[in-house]
């Protein structure tokens, strides 16, 4: 199993979250409203003051044969060409829990 994180601008959700629903076998996924900063947004010192820009984080747990095909969605979903279109990064679970019924591994996701 593999965590998804993907950073994407704000007005892109409706066109990714479309995109993502066709994948079959994709169960879910977990948006978080926020902000943030990135070295490429401005050419201040890190030390200076920088403007916050808004955007979604999307959490995705899949099995590790829709990685590429989640990645390659988003990545086309979300892009468009100007910077600032966001990032995605990949990391291994361990371990899943389905609370309600006790179900471990890759059953609860």
């Amino acid at each position: 199993m593999k965590e998804i994180k993907a950073y994407i601008k704000k007005h892109k959700l409706d066109e990714v979250t479309r995109a993502l629903h066709k994948i079959k076998g994709l169960t879910g996924m977990s948006v978080i409203q926020g902000s943030g900063y990135g070295l490429g947004w401005t050419k201040t010192k890190s030390s200076e003051q920088t403007n916050l820009h808004p955007g979604v984080k999307l959490e995705i747990i899949c099995m590790d044969d829709l990685v590429e095909k989640v990645i390659e969605t988003i990545e086309r979903a979300a892009h468009t060409g100007l910077k600032g279109d966001g990032k995605i990064y990949v990391s291994n679970i361990e371990q899943a829990v389905r609370i309600s019924t006790g179900e471990r591994g890759e059953n609860a996701v």
